[in-house]
């Protein structure tokens, strides 16, 4: 499997405007976007955008990579870090990520018009949810290697953990309900959900290290 690039892949300047203008017009006009308002948006040409994306799926598609590697940079930190440190940055990161204005009507957007645009809407879940599920499993398959998780299916662990993390709480900003409005509450959540994904998932060595001041096990 391939993993997405890093955001260092953004060639130049120029692309990094591309992108900052699909992510705009995600948040405005959904699965509606084309390449004329993405050109517009971002000072360009729409000859320029074909001759250096190829089409408007091949854009998409490396929007969400860079998004992907943005949301799962903290999985790449150093291997020495504890598993709930490295997994505690990835579950808050995910979190504030997922709950910024643009990051909100995108979804609500491309929600409302997922029955409109059936092929659109399953080819930006690969892009994005399935990418990012991939993408830990990737990284859960190299700890179950080194030993630090148990050996069971990277793919369900990961899945299961993103379930996990992000809860019930944007089912409750659909419906306009009280939700979880601030990064303390958010990182509380976070804490929650993956001490539990590690007291089910990590190895006996992990889950037998020394607990931190707070008296919260600390898998290493």
């Amino acid at each position: 499997m391939s993993t997405p690039p890093a955001p260092t892949a953004v060639r130049d300047i120029r692309d990094e405007r591309v992108f900052e203008a699909v992510r705009e017009l995600l948040a405005t006009q959904g699965m509606r976007l084309s390449m004329d308002a993405v050109a517009a948006r971002a000072g360009c040409s729409k000859q320029t955008l074909y001759s250096r994306y190829g089409n408007k799926r091949e854009l998409l598609s490396q929007a969400m990579q860079l998004h992907v590697s943005a949301a799962t940079e903290g999985l790449n930190t150093c291997p020495q870090q504890s598993l709930r440190t490295i997994l505690l940055e990835f579950a808050t990161s995910y979190l504030e990520q997922r709950n910024r204005p643009h990051a909100r009507r995108t979804s609500q957007l491309i929600a409302a018009s997922a029955h409109e645009f059936r092929d659109e809407a399953r080819f930006i879940y690969t892009g994005s949810g399935e990418a990012m599920r991939n993408h830990v499993a990737e990284w859960m398959q190299t700890e179950i290697t080194r030993g630090r998780l148990t050996h069971d299916d990277p793919h369900f662990m990961a899945e299961l953990l993103i379930s996990m993390i992000a809860g019930q709480d944007f089912e409750r900003q659909r419906f306009h309900a009280v939700h979880r409005d601030d990064p303390g509450q958010r990182r509380r959540w976070a804490e929650f959900a993956v001490d539990g994904f590690l007291r089910a998932f990590a190895s006996d060595r992990a889950a037998h290290a020394p607990t931190d001041k707070n008296n919260t096990r600390s898998f290493s």
